[in-house]
């Protein structure tokens, strides 16, 4: 019976091991399979997707860093804003000291008032002086037709005379009065070539213009805006929104014309600039699709994004020290070349960038669509604030010349 068991035992010991031999040899089998089936994939991937996508982590946010500097030298009052805080375009920011801005507006509203007045006057003149001239021209045709029927009578005394029809002294008196309406029409036509004379003076400063239009009002009226936009400038506003970054001036420092005081980062305007080497640009264009992500983010928040434009140079030729390659042990370096990357804007909102940050973008070389799209490169943004200040200052020129000029009309009509 022990012959029997022991033969039975080692019978069952023979069988488990066949079958764990077996379960170990499908294991290897299914894990062969798949090592099989993923090279193929990997295969066919590298055959039809091989170099579409390049991508690098050289790549970091870019935007517009607005500088705001002063326009004119003064003392600042307030300041309105600190950095991080966040501005809208036409904010007030900064208030520098005003009083002698001030004082120079006023001073050039009075010029201006003063010049319309004179001017005023001048036309008033102008037609006092034709009403003049056109009197002499008649007085002298009237001391004319006096003379020709003066000059009529002698001659008909004289007639007369030899038959006794008058006396020598009536002819003489009539011959007298010749004389005097003579000297009369000589003085009628002095006084009406001189008057002629003013009027033709006073042409000179008026002719083929207008009161608001005549070369002194107009220069008054420039001396009035350069001054209201000089005053305007005290207060200095924000060109663009964004966020305040890099301010530098404090309350009651003295500052002079071009100095900068802080900057305004439009962070709703950023783009990236990613730096692919020169061997990765073969296939790019403007318009493909671009996958980016951030390192502030991680990899979890995706950015779309299209390219906007490639750079005109590598990094190198533009450094501020450029390689010089002809000198020297010449060692090749693989160059990389900027490519601009627009950003979208829903992206940007919920998940915002700043200056500087680092981004991993990948371009989908194979994107078709681009092939038909034009490059959208982004303008930058503008600065309307300061269209409105010059809108101002005409406004306030046309005020101060209507207003006067009405009141000079005014008083002319009531003199007497």
């Amino acid at each position: 019976m022990s012959e029997t068991a022991n033969v039975t035992g080692g019978a069952d010991i023979n069988s488990g091991v066949t079958q764990r031999a077996s379960t170990r040899r499908k294991g290897l089998l299914l894990i062969a399979a798949v090592v099989v089936v993923l090279g193929f994939a990997l295969i066919v991937g590298a055959m039809f997707l091989g170099g579409r996508f390049v991508s690098t982590d050289n790549a970091y946010v870019r935007g517009d860093v607005v500088e705001v500097s002063a326009q004119l030298a003064g003392t600042v009052a307030r300041i309105l804003v600190d950095d991080t805080a966040q501005v809208t375009a036409g904010q007030l920011l900064i208030e520098l000291d005003s009083a002698d801005q001030r004082i120079l507006r006023e001073r050039a509203e009075a010029e201006l008032a003063q010049a319309v007045r004179d001017v005023a006057a001048s036309f008033a003149s102008g037609k006092a002086l034709q009403a003049q001239a056109s009197g002499s021209r008649d007085q002298v045709a009237v001391v004319q037709s006096q003379l020709v029927r003066a000059e009529a009578d002698v001659a008909r005394r004289q007639d007369v005379q030899a038959e006794g029809g008058v006396s020598a002294e009536e002819l003489e008196h009539a011959k007298q009065e010749v004389r005097a309406l003579q000297a009369q029409l000589t003085a009628a036509r002095s006084n009406a070539e001189a008057a002629g004379q003013q009027y033709r003076a006073s042409l000179t400063q008026t002719a083929g213009t207008g009161i608001a239009a005549h070369p002194r009002v107009r220069a008054a009226a420039a001396a009035l805006r350069q001054a209201i936009i000089a005053e305007g400038r005290t207060r200095i506003l924000a060109p663009v929104s964004g966020q305040i970054a890099q301010r530098s001036v404090t309350p009651g420092a003295r500052i002079a014309p071009g100095m900068p005081l802080l900057s305004v980062i439009p962070l709703d305007r950023v783009w990236v600039e990613a730096n692919f080497k020169e061997a990765q640009l073969r296939k790019v264009r403007p318009g493909q699709a671009v996958t980016l992500s951030s390192d502030l983010y991680g990899s979890s928040v995706r950015f779309s994004g299209r390219v906007e434009g490639i750079g005109a140079g590598t990094g190198a030729a533009f450094a501020l020290l450029p390689a010089q390659n002809a000198t020297g042990n010449w060692i090749k370096i693989v160059q990389r070349v900027p490519v601009r990357i627009a950003l979208e804007s829903g992206a940007l909102r919920d998940h915002p960038l700043r200056i500087g940050l680092s981004m991993d973008a990948e371009i989908d070389t194979g994107d078709a669509v681009a092939n038909n799209r034009a490059a959208t490169v982004a303008t930058p943004a503008g600065a309307g604030v300061y269209d409105e200040l010059l809108r101002r200052a005409d406004e306030a020129v046309d005020r101060v010349i209507a207003t006067t000029q009405h009141a000079a009309s005014g008083r002319a009509a009531n003199t007497p």
